[in-house]
């Protein structure tokens, strides 16, 4: 299916007083920033939206909705670029929503047509294979490489906004906060100014490389809070490996130069507990299958989205390793997607550990 035309409508038209804002990645956070900013009752940005699938974004722009998120009815002044020129055409902000592991090979494709000077918000949460970088780090790398910024100018300003957001309840306009991280104040004062509403909360923090790990490390401890309920080991259970997951987050963070309070805050554990109890949670949902014994390859192959902390959870292993933190959650979790290892077998060393005074970080 190819995108109609009258999708792009608007692209020729005068200047607008708002913000030109393209999003990158029609998922359902994608799809969510996208409805946050043109809210008819308080649209803030001119948005455009862009999707790798022509097919997909052709029922887009023509329904104004996607089966990733059904309860969602796209705002009429949201266009849907027809290529990745027009994706990118006059933006002054860029929101990606890309997978992280397709990050690296999505900014490629789009580098040349990415404006000079244009801010990039990352809502990605996980954490490049192999390199271990985060979804910021990945984009800065691209934009680094032939066709992409001119070394001699100007740095470009890069953010991640991250949080408790699930999305079907951010579609519902409940109340919800966020963070926005960067290493430039001012345009995490931008961020926060965007996306703030009488429902949304947005509070700044310039600890991009905290609340990035934050967002990444917490899908892997809710992929094992999901084992949990697969195995139908209680509350008692999930609340202990919540406050171990935190505390195994917090030493990698800290051993990584983060600020230890951004651990404690609205994107570490506030973000955390969400994932690791809602049960709409894809990370949960997954190890909530493998608890019950279903295989990762026959789960994932069963299911229309990324799960993004079963890659992360590489990334992290790998990380626990090269800074030689302890991580025994992020151990167990990696072993039991990738070395066979029995769930419950797992929970069972978890326990048989040994025994120790608490100490968090």
């Amino acid at each position: 299916m190819t995108p109609p035309t009258n999708a792009s409508k608007g692209s020729s038209e005068g200047p607008s007083p708002l913000p030109r804002v393209s999003v990158l990645g029609i998922g359902q956070m994608g799809l969510v920033c996208a409805a946050m900013l043109s809210d008819e009752g308080d649209r803030r940005a001119d948005v455009v939206c862009w999707g790798h699938d022509e097919d997909e974004s052709g029922e887009l722009a023509q329904t104004r909705r996607s089966q990733r998120l059904p309860e969602l009815s796209l705002d009429g002044s949201v266009r849907v670029a027809l290529n990745d020129a027009q994706a990118l055409e006059g933006a002054q902000i860029i929101v990606s929503a890309i997978p992280v592991q397709f990050l690296r090979e999505t900014w490629t494709r789009l580098r040349e047509h990415v404006p000079a000077g244009a801010g990039v918000i990352s809502v990605s949460k996980g954490i490049e294979n192999t390199t271990l970088l985060r979804p910021t780090q990945i984009i800065a790398d691209v934009m680094q490489g032939p066709g992409g910024d001119d070394p001699d100018g100007p740095p470009r300003p890069l953010a991640c906004l991250s949080g408790p957001t699930i999305a079907t309840e951010l579609v519902r306009q409940l109340p919800a906060t966020m963070t926005g991280a960067s290493d430039d104040a001012e345009f995490a004062r931008r961020v926060q100014t965007l996306f703030s509403s009488s429902w949304m909360r947005v509070y700044t923090n310039p600890d991009l490389l905290g609340v990035e790990l934050a967002g990444a490390t917490k899908n892997v401890i809710a992929i094992a809070a999901g084992i949990i309920d697969g195995l139908n080991a209680g509350y008692n259970a999930k609340s202990a490996l919540l406050a171990r997951g935190l505390a195994e987050i917090a030493r990698l963070g800290s051993a990584m130069g983060a600020s230890r309070e951004t651990f404690f805050g609205v994107a570490g554990v506030g973000d955390l507990a969400t994932t690791c109890f809602c049960p709409e949670g894809r990370n949960r949902s997954c190890g909530e299958a493998l608890g019950k014994g279903v295989g990762l390859r026959a789960y994932l192959d069963s299911i229309p989205f990324v799960v993004e902390g079963v890659a992360t959870s590489r990334s992290v292993n790998d990380l626990s390793s090269k800074y030689r933190v302890e991580m025994p959650i992020t151990q167990a979790v990696h072993a039991v997607l990738f070395e066979k290892l029995d769930p419950l077998r797992a929970i069972s060393m978890l326990m048989s550990r040994e025994l120790k005074g608490e100490a968090m970080g």
